[in-house]
């Protein structure tokens, strides 16, 4: 099926993939400096071998460049069993790898410039019917949704805690768990605009001021709520100002949880 392929420049993602690109070149430089030292310390029986070697090294370094190679002479010491150099000549000597760790220009220009890019694709062919600019909006407002099923994988959802042979069964826990992530996101869509139509705010994981929290924040700050019976009346602790607050942004029916109808 012909599609067509649209690139776009997004600034978030492009701060995002920068800032992921300074800590993957420092990882490199840390360990092309490793690398270096090791190769360094290597006895080589003629100066081609250890000319190869630096090649090779050269080639696996994905941001850095070997430059300023050369090979410095030591008297070789006795030894039972000698190296025998590739160019079959014989010496005294042996060589060692001397390079410096240049960073790749051009390499760097290349992954600079595919920062904050992405590649959207679709099968309608005609730009009327759908532009670049309304196709990127279209996948923007569907990015809720895709992250939540990153929530679902995660280990606290204990999905991999449920064992399906059956390939019906397997398309029934997943409509299910599609099913929990559509009422995740309307109800955390909900928390927010609430939030913002009443400019309150609520604290987050970190105790800061927050009007765009997760719902997941809040089922685990309402964890330590429980259902308790005295004298034979049923009654709801540790039920806070702070946590009726949140739940006065929810409709009246969730209320009825917590016996405040």
């Amino acid at each position: 099926m012909s599609s067509t392929i649209y690139t776009k420049l997004d600034e978030l993602t492009l701060d995002a993939d920068r800032r992921k690109l300074e800590k993957n070149l420092k990882k490199a430089e840390i360990d092309g400096q490793k690398k270096l030292r090791e190769l360094s310390n290597i006895e080589f029986a003629c100066d081609a071998d250890a000319s190869a070697a630096a090649s090779r090294l050269s080639t696996e370094l994905k941001y850095h460049n070997l430059t300023q190679v050369s090979s410095r002479q030591i008297t070789a010491k006795p030894a039972i069993n000698s190296t025998i150099c590739h160019d079959n000549s014989s010496s005294n000597l042996i060589f060692k790898v001397q390079a410096e760790l240049e960073l790749d220009a051009s390499m760097l220009a290349r992954t600079t410039k595919a920062s904050g890019r992405f590649i959207l694709a679709t099968n309608v062919l005609d730009v009327s019917q759908l532009n670049p600019d309304e196709m990127i909006m279209k996948y923007k407002e569907q990015q809720a949704a895709e992250r939540g099923f990153g929530f679902l994988k995660d280990p606290l959802f204990f999905t991999d805690s449920v064992f399906l042979k059956s390939p019906e069964r397997i398309e029934a826990l997943t409509l299910v768990m599609g099913l929990c992530l559509l009422v995740y996101t309307l109800g955390q869509r909900l928390l927010r605009q609430n939030l913002q139509l009443t400019n309150k705010t609520i604290k987050n994981q970190l105790g800061k001021a927050t009007n765009r929290p997760s719902l997941r924040w809040i089922f685990q700050s309402f964890q330590s709520i429980h259902a308790v019976c005295i004298q034979g009346v049923q009654q709801v602790s540790n039920l806070t100002s702070e946590r009726l607050a949140i739940l006065n942004l929810f409709p009246v029916t969730c209320k009825s949880y917590y016996l405040l109808l």
